[in-house]
């Protein structure tokens, strides 16, 4: 027991686990003992070997959006492998491939839940987080910076052979949080014009996805020095400047979509007006809006959140079929604090992965 009978977390459940956690937010990663709970009838234990570092990592562990509870394991991009299998699991069995995201849990319930009817469990009111949320039973649920995850089948997703598991982590999140809005909202049709504003580790993705859809993709950056990356190595047709006034005037009224990544506040009207009729803004980043929005043409502004697992499944195939991976810089875990700096710079392309299974210290906390 802890300090004023409080249980401790290496105590909380019966199935010990390591780990690194923020305690406070200064959002300073260390290593952590902690606890897992048994594998239930319909749960998935999962050997994590390898996990994303999300920005929302980075907001979490520093307390940004004043939800924090510490001590704090982040990680909702990860690969692995199935260690444990409830006696109902039907899809996983020991030794398979696997991955878990950003969501374990939501209420389930098709009477009730309108989102969990359509199997839309990313935006159930009672969806549960894979980090720093609570579990149903009220214990706390830690994320994918440590050794093992035990996960209710159900938000578990199959990896297809082809794709590795290092590359694949952020696909959990960064791949899905694109992929559902592209197809939601039908920007997924051969020779649609479609612009994707922001080069980090959602923009380089919503560049892949729409390449493979077939269609012409301008990337919108204030860089210039972005410039040889999307065109050369992303193979996105065209750049856009949008410091550049005469730019965005000559692309006024030229897209069918746009992918806005962007989290920085920044105003949205001059990305409206390079819509054409009918054409669809969709806003991914968590600040976006900077300016009163004023749209005196048929043109749509939308939201999106992840996705839903069924979503998240079909992206993973897709991404099979399409060899689609994110390109990531493979980190050590004791140069997560590192990498956490160097992410506030946006000094990553275009997504740090940690090689949880060869680096992470069993070492006592």
């Amino acid at each position: 027991m802890g300090i004023n009978g409080m249980v401790l977390p290496e105590e909380e459940h019966p199935v010990k686990a390591f780990g690194w956690a923020a305690r406070d937010p200064s959002g300073i990663l260390s290593p952590f003992n902690f606890s897992r709970r048994e594998t239930g009838e319909e749960d998935v234990k999962v050997k994590v070997l390898y996990c994303g570092i999300c920005h929302s990592d980075l907001h979490n562990i520093k307390n940004e959006r004043g939800t924090a509870k510490y001590p704090m394991v982040p990680g909702h991009e990860m690969t692995g492998e199935v260690i444990e299998v409830g006696s109902k699991v039907r899809n996983f069995k020991v030794g398979d491939k696997a991955a878990v995201g950003v969501i374990i849990g939501s209420c389930g319930s098709p009477s009730s839940c309108q989102y969990c009817a359509k199997d839309l469990e990313n935006y159930c009111s009672k969806r549960m987080l894979t980090y720093n949320s609570a579990y149903y039973d009220g214990s706390w649920n830690y994320g994918g910076y440590s050794d093992i995850i035990v996960v209710n089948e159900h938000f578990v997703y199959q990896i297809p052979s082809n794709l590795p598991l290092d590359a694949t982590a952020p696909l959990l999140c960064a791949g899905i949080t694109t992929y559902s809005p592209l197809r939601y909202f039908e920007l997924d049709k051969p020779g649609l014009s479609i612009a994707v504003v922001g080069l980090g580790g959602l923009g380089h993705m919503a560049v892949k996805f729409a390449k493979a859809f077939g269609e012409k993709v301008t990337v919108i950056s204030r860089s210039l020095s972005k410039k040889k990356e999307a065109i050369e190595h992303l193979g996105a047709d065209s750049f856009l400047i949008s410091s550049d006034a005469d730019q965005m005037q000559a692309a006024t009224g030229t897209f069918d979509g746009i992918i806005d990544t962007v989290s920085a506040l920044h105003p949205i009207m001059p990305l409206i007006s390079l819509l054409k009729q009918d054409g669809k803004l969709v806003l991914l980043g968590s600040k976006t809006i900077d300016s009163p929005v004023v749209i005196g043409e048929r043109k749509v502004v939308g939201t999106s959140v992840i996705g839903s697992v069924k979503e998240t499944q079909e992206m993973l195939d897709f991404c099979a079929k399409h060899d689609i991976v994110s390109d990531i810089e493979l980190i050590q875990m004791d140069y997560v604090n590192t990498a956490m700096e160097r992410l506030e710079k946006a000094d990553v392309k275009y997504r740090f992965v940690i090689d949880v299974g060869n680096s992470l210290k069993t070492a006592q906390a």
